[in-house]
This record gives structure tokens, C-alpha cells and sequence, in this order.
């Protein structure tokens, strides 16, 4: 699965979006120079065909950018970005010059103007494509009004915009399931992070005279971990299937629903295994944990997804076993 932009996603974000890059986005200033760096290398325009300006992706040999940007817990939305410009492009619209945030929930129409309560990466983005009163709008953030939601950390934020500033897009495909897709990909590339930095301090911290690594129910812990870790990488795997940029829908919703049920687990033993050094500001691992639990809900947590996917299984008359093999997948049992 992993290609050359997979190759050369990894290295450029281990060298732009370092932690202290990510803290002082955190902090509010924005990461311009990280977000540059990945424009020109292309990353945003992945998915788009070639004869449009983009690199001309599936949306299998982009996962590997989605999955390093989640390792290292780039502070835009390039995921989204790549999902939302091929959107775009199906839909004519010219791209705009910036980072895309996907916002499918959480926004309405009140009083002449478009609120979210949570309007996710707004803080870092310089777009947002939302859906709202039965549309889809393409929202600058520079001419929204934003308001801390009073999370630690977080990049989303409470944010309204007049509707002189708004641009209605006329598309047809929903925007939640690119956003599953989305976050079924930067949570496994977080998770797999958070596993590494796991396994390293239980090699490197010792206790009764050998590393915390080498006892019995620290290793069972980790083993419980590594399952969810690769649990949530097939998972995404599933959600990065579909043609000309668009997820499967059902296949999304699963990717998601995995990859969030993984993430709080993982968390969990990480913290445990880490003890109180894995809480401190200046211990990167509250950096992951954090996000992860965000991302989690995030376009619908793994309950609302697994409400959606049952609905449909139950609606569409097959038996399990046919249901997994075909309608699943949008096709006929064989």
C-alpha cells in the first residue's frame, strides 16, 4: 500500500509539521509555512485528475499521504483537503487556493447567517465545505467569526458566516461519507504513532531492575494495542475504496466505525503504560491521545455509523453472509 507520495508525505511532514509547530497552532498561529510546503508538494491535489492540474490518484494510492498526515498530526486538513477538491472538481467548481475542512454536521442556517456549534480545523483552514439548510456552502474562514469552544488544543471552534460570504455548490454526493473516509485514515496513521511511542518507553523505562517492556501484563496490554492498531489500518483500507475520489458510502461508514472504536482503547494502554508522564503539556503524547479522541467523534462516532450500516443491512432484505459479500459494496451477491 505504501507508494512514492506515501514516501514523500512522510518526510516532509517529519520535517514541517513537528510538534512545535503543532503547539503553536494549538496556540492559534496558524501553520502557514507546513501548509505551503504541502501545496507545493502537491498533496492537496492528489485525487484530482491530471487533466485538471492533479496528480490523478485513486483513492487506494492516497491513503498513504492521509495515514502520514496522521502520524504526524499535521495541524490542516490536507486529508480533507484532497477528498474536498476532488468534490470540487466533479462538481466544476474552480479550486480554491488553500486547505479544505469538511464540516458535513453542525451547521444551520439562523437569522440570515450560517452558525456551527464545531465547525472542525476552522482555526487552520482557510475553507470550509459544509452542508446546511439542504445545501453545500464553501465558506472562507477569513470572513467568519470565530469563537474558542473552550477545548484544550482543539482546532475546531464555534464560527459563523454572513451569507454574502457563502458560495453555494451544487454537487449531489454527501459530504460525511468523504469525511468518514477522512478520519478513518488519519486515525489509523495517529494510532500507529501512539503504538511506536508505546512500545519505545516501555523498552527504555525500567522498574525493578529490567524495562516495564518485559513484564507479563505490560506485553499483553501492547498486544491488545498492536490488534486495535492494525484493526483501524484495514479499516481505513476499506474506507479509501471507491472511484473518481468518491468513498464507497458503506464502506467509509465501516472504516470509520472501526477506526473510532480503536482509538479510545489504544488511548487508553498508551496512558496506562506511559503513567503520569504521558499527561504532561510537554510530553507529545497527549498531543495524539487528544486528537485521537476528537477524530473519534469527529464526523460521527463508531455508534452513528453502526446505526447507518445496520439500517441498510436491515433494509436490504439479504442475509449476512450476502450482505458482506455484495451489498456492502454497493454490488449484487455473487
Amino acid at each position: 500500500m505504501d507508494n512514492i507520495f506515501g514516501d514523500a508525505a512522510e518526510r516532509l511532514f517529519a520535517q514541517t509539521c513537528t510538534a512545535d509547530v503543532i503547539r503553536r497552532a494549538e496556540q492559534g498561529q496558524r501553520p502557514a509555512e507546513a501548509w505551503q510546503a504541502c501545496e507545493e508538494a502537491g498533496f492537496g491535489d492528489a485525487l484530482v485528475p491530471q487533466e485538471n492540474g492533479g496528480a490523478g490518484l485513486d483513492l487506494a494510492e492516497a491513503l498513504p499521504i492521509v495515514l502520514a498526515a496522521g502520524r504526524h498530526l499535521c495541524p490542516y486538513p490536507v486529508a480533507h483537503t484532497l477528498l474536498a477538491r476532488a468534490w470540487l472538481c466533479r462538481a466544476q467548481r474552480p479550486q480554491p487556493t488553500g486547505s479544505i475542512a469538511l464540516a458535513p454536521q453542525g451547521l444551520a442556517l439562523r437569522e440570515g447567517r450560517l452558525h456551527g456549534t464545531n465547525v472542525p480545523w476552522v482555526r487552520t483552514a482557510d475553507y470550509v465545505l459544509a452542508e446546511a439548510g439542504g445545501q453545500t456552502w464553501l465558506l472562507p474562514t477569513q470572513a467568519a467569526c470565530i469563537d474558542p469552544n473552550g477545548v484544550h488544543g482543539n482546532l475546531a471552534a464555534e464560527a459563523s458566516w454572513a451569507l454574502a460570504d457563502a458560495e453555494s455548490v451544487e454537487n449531489g454526493a454527501p459530504l460525511d461519507v468523504l469525511a468518514a473516509a477522512a478520519y478513518a485514515g488519519l486515525i489509523a496513521g495517529a494510532l500507529e504513532r501512539v503504538l511506536a511511542m508505546t512500545l519505545d518507553y516501555a523498552n527504555q523505562r525500567s522498574q525493578f531492575g529490567k524495562p516495564i517492556g518485559r513484564f507479563q501484563a505490560v506485553q499483553q496490554q501492547i498486544s491488545v494495542m498492536a490488534e486495535q492498531v492494525w484493526a483501524a489500518r484495514m479499516a481505513a483500507q476499506l474506507a479509501f475504496q471507491g472511484g473518481e475520489g468518491q468513498p464507497a458510502p458503506l464502506l467509509a461508514a465501516t472504516g470509520k466505525a472501526r477506526a473510532s472504536q480503536a482509538a479510545p482503547l489504544v488511548a487508553d494502554i498508551a496512558h496506562a503504560v506511559h503513567g503520569a508522564i504521558g499527561i504532561t503539556e510537554e510530553y507529545d503524547l497527549q498531543l495524539y491521545t487528544r486528537r485521537l479522541r476528537e477524530w473519534r467523534l469527529a464526523g460521527g462516532s463508531e455508534t452513528h455509523w453502526h446505526e447507518r450500516i445496520g439500517a441498510h443491512a436491515l433494509s436490504s432484505g439479504s442475509d449476512a453472509l450476502s450482505y458482506l459479500r455484495g451489498a456492502l459494496q454497493g454490488k449484487e451477491a455473487a
